[in-house]
């Protein structure tokens, strides 16, 4: 097996490896760290009795190798709780179920993640049209002012915290000129056009500050690359600098553009917690918050995982890219 379903099989079992890992390790720190998630589930006022049949319930009398392996049987084969009036049955893919609300894990990540992931697709859009933009025209005007000034942008953007864009944008959009209402999360599938209104804040607050970064990444990406033998051959033949630019230099240049990009979106999956915050977007950081102060390590386990497989399957998308971007890449 070669090419293509070769490389991908080899990320999927790469996946699976990362995955297995982080679950392990996310296990074994809950079992060092201090506090009784029996005690936190039942609640303060609970007897001693009361917190070893919630412990029973909730599994955690059984060896730690043993929770796990029942973790993993979840995931493939699903698994059946006891309410104490009943069962619940989990389907397969089984992340577990909530500590504290008895909720399947599987459920609370689908609840969140589409507020996660349009915070995260749409401010990626915006940070990659902004950060590419200026990236390019300050390498295509270098030794100008408009280089000065792009430069400029992208050390203020560069230096400072997202919350401070964010609070920044409130006061300025929301307060002074009061040209938008302080957002609140709209579903798209309720109201597409006050889901993309009520998110423009948030969006641009993330934007401002990864676009200085792709900005300075993709200027000193297409000097290097306009810099290079094959380029000045292509001006020596007489090809003309838009062409160099738009069909040879820009495509080398954003190879580095690509894996950046890649491992953003992917940890922005796990919830960008300082600007769920700020704007009161309920997505997967502010739960995973949330259950790790609760000790609620099913929802925490789940959302990792969840995480982990966004950076795996968004650098495994950026690999094939760069194949596409630069033909001297090859899968391997």
């Amino acid at each position: 097996m070669t090419g293509l379903p070769a490389f991908l099989v080899r990320r999927f079992l790469q996946a699976v490896l990362v995955l297995l890992v982080l679950a392990a390790v996310l296990y074994a720190v809950f079992y060092i760290a201090p506090g009784d998630a029996a005690r936190l589930a039942c609640g303060p006022k609970c007897s001693t009795a009361q917190v070893a049949q919630i412990r029973g319930q909730m599994g955690l009398d059984d060896p730690v190798y043993l929770q796990f392996w029942h973790f993993l049987q979840g995931i493939v084969t699903g698994h059946t709780y006891s309410t104490g009036t009943g069962s619940l049955h989990c389907p397969a893919p089984c992340l577990g179920q909530s500590y504290r609300t008895g909720e399947l894990v599987t459920h609370l990540i689908a609840e969140k993640l589409p507020a996660t992931a349009s915070l995260a697709l749409g401010a990626m859009v915006l940070w990659l049209v902004i950060g590419v933009g200026t990236g390019l025209l300050s390498a295509l005007r270098r030794g100008g002012i408009t280089e000065r000034l792009l430069t400029g942008f992208t050390l203020v953007g560069v230096a400072t915290p997202v919350f401070i864009t964010g609070i920044l944008l409130l006061l300025v959009f929301c307060s002074w000129l009061q040209w938008l209402p302080y957002p609140s999360y709209v579903s798209l599938t309720d109201d597409p056009q006050q889901w993309a209104w009520n998110l423009l804040l948030p969006w641009l607050a993330l934007a401002l500050v990864e676009a200085a970064k792709y900005a300075r990444l993709t200027r000193s990406s297409m000097l290097e690359t306009l810099a290079e033998d094959h380029i000045r051959t292509f001006r020596a033949y007489g090809v003309g600098e838009g062409a160099v630019v738009r069909r040879h230099a820009l495509r080398g240049a954003l190879t580095p553009v690509i894996a950046l990009s890649a491992l953003d979106l992917g940890t922005m999956f796990g919830g960008a917690l300082l600007t769920e915050t700020l704007f009161g977007i309920p997505g997967l950081g502010q739960q995973l918050v949330q259950s790790v102060q609760l000790k609620d390590l099913p929802v925490v386990v789940g959302i990792v995982l969840v995480m982990g497989l966004a950076v795996v399957l968004a650098n495994a998308v950026a690999d094939v890219l760069y194949a596409l971007a630069d033909r001297r890449v090859v899968l391997a």
